[in-house]
């Protein structure tokens, strides 16, 4: 028998002032998060997945043998790894839909193979209620997630908003919307030569590697190299869950995932179509969540998109740089389907206060439609001619 379409459904619920009481007491408050870690041990394999997850061809990260002759002398992690060890956690408002709007991430020690991470996540607070636009109101929550070695040296901070909607008043504006506003047409129709072109541009790209890219050379202006991802299909979101992407919390199966969903009936939803109970998170690869969600079909991650863009810094800038800070907002959503170019330019050079020589960095994502996805920024380390040892060097083990 064909299968009756039915929509989803999930949680709903209205900020009141009991929910913002909730929120307020919790403050300040140390997080539990043991149940959305992943990695939390940088081996080959995990770092190999990772960087697989994000498309990155970079054998910096996966061949022992060409990272012994780098400047860290033996393979690291990209430094978005640590975010396939901790991202972010399904955190209070039950019933309001959220998104992830914006990610400053800091760098201070590159993670090598056999290190293991520890992470940590501090509610900092919220901002709102407010009037939103997408649907009624909405609060936007603060975190911070630190990351330390085995020898206890902090590796990386990653400071991060999420945006809470009330999901039923986001459904009921978008249905009155209808025909009004239309949208893209989803699925994104490429045409085979299409395909063939953007496919034939990623297959051309390489990153810097062991050629330093050096301060001097860089001029206000510049334009850093392009990577691009995509058609986005399903399972470019399937290796990011695979590689610790952001399950949060981890996926399970069977009796595993039904005692979470027990415990926390505001983690699923229930699929018209298979009648499984399936994660919150799967909008991003289940398209019943992503109409339930009130968005028109399947969407990338945050922080998936976040790691494009430190993909694209350590491409342009070679093995030799280091990756001080990247910050980047999350303004539209990247359909499966949709083809996103990295871009980037230089918009200054300075000595910084540590002493190092390096170059600040306009990014953005832009989509096939013209739109920028992700407005960023980054403060890239390079190497200087004529002197010893690079950034790279300078924070090896």
């Amino acid at each position: 028998m064909p299968v009756q379409e039915r929509a989803a459904v999930m949680p709903q619920a209205v900020i009141d002032e009991q929910m913002i009481e909730n929120m307020r007491a919790k403050v300040g408050a140390r997080l539990r998060i043991d149940h959305s870690v992943n990695n939390e041990l940088a081996s080959r394999i995990a770092v190999t997945k990772f960087a697989g997850g994000i498309g990155d061809i970079n054998p910096l990260w996966t061949d022992a043998e060409y990272a012994a002759g780098s400047p860290f002398g033996a393979p690291v992690a990209p430094p978005s790894f640590v975010i396939g060890c901790f991202s972010g956690i399904q955190f209070g408002w039950p019933g309001l839909g959220s998104f992830h709007s914006m990610s400053h991430l800091m760098f201070e020690r590159p993670v090598y193979w056999g290190d293991t991470v520890d992470s940590s996540c501090v509610y900092e607070g919220f901002d709102g209620p407010s009037p939103s636009k997408f649907a009624g109101r909405s609060v936007t929550d603060r975190f911070l997630n630190s990351y330390h070695n085995q020898r206890g040296e902090r590796i990386a901070t990653i400071r991060w908003n999420v945006i809470n909607y009330e999901r039923g008043r986001r459904l009921a504006r978008r249905g009155a919307e209808n025909g009004a506003q239309p949208g893209p047409e989803l699925p994104h129709r490429w045409d085979p030569a299409e395909v063939a072109e953007i496919e034939a541009r990623i297959l051309a790209e390489r990153p810097r590697g062991a050629e330093p890219r050096y301060w001097e050379d860089v001029r206000e202006g510049e334009e850093l190299d392009v990577v691009t991802k995509g058609p986005i299909g399903l399972t470019d979101e399937i290796a990011f869950v695979a590689g610790g992407g952001t399950p949060i919390p981890r996926l399970k199966a069977h009796a595993a995932s039904l005692h979470d969903y027990r415990a926390h009936p505001a983690w699923a939803f229930r699929d018209p179509i298979t009648g499984a109970q399936e994660p919150i998170y799967s909008v991003h690869y289940n398209y019943q969540a992503a109409q339930a969600m009130g968005v028109a079909f399947q969407y990338d991650v945050g922080f998936q998109r976040q790691c494009w863009q430190i993909h694209q810094l350590t491409h342009w800038a070679g093995d030799h740089a280091w990756i001080k800070e990247c910050r980047a907002e999350y303004r539209k959503f990247v359909y499966l389907s949709d083809v996103v170019e990295l871009r980037g330019e230089i918009t200054g050079k300075r000595v910084d206060d540590d002493g190092e020589h390096v170059v600040e960095v306009a990014t953005k994502a832009v989509n096939q439609r013209g739109e920028t996805v992700m407005p960023g920024s980054a403060v890239v380390a390079l190497p200087v001619r004529g002197e010893a040892g690079s950034p790279a060097a300078g924070r090896a083990r």
